[in-house]
């Protein structure tokens, strides 16, 4: 006859192994004296693209709901103006 084991039920709260777990996400643009997003400003919009060239998601960025929209059009126009590059391919 089969032995019926008895597993222990462990929540999410047991499992506390990743020091990043505590740590409490902020909007980097949310801050006082956080810099302004602006299509004009290149440098910190490719911070947010990967480098195959895609926007990265705010779950990894942190930035928050509203400010991931306004990034988002940023870096749109900014592609559609030509001071961005799609692909950011470089060809030397």
């Amino acid at each position: 006859m089969k032995k019926n084991k008895k597993f222990k039920s462990r929540s999410r709260d047991d499992n506390k192994n990743s020091p990043f777990e505590d740590r409490k996400k902020f909007c980097p643009f949310s801050q006082k004296n956080s810099p302004i997003i602006d299509y004009k400003d290149v440098k910190l919009l490719n911070r947010y693209i990967s480098e195959k060239g895609k926007i990265t998601p705010s779950r990894i960025t942190n930035v928050s709901r509203s400010k991931q929209l306004e990034l988002s059009k940023a870096i749109k126009r900014s592609r559609f103006l030509g001071l961005m590059s799609y692909t950011n391919k470089h060809f030397y």
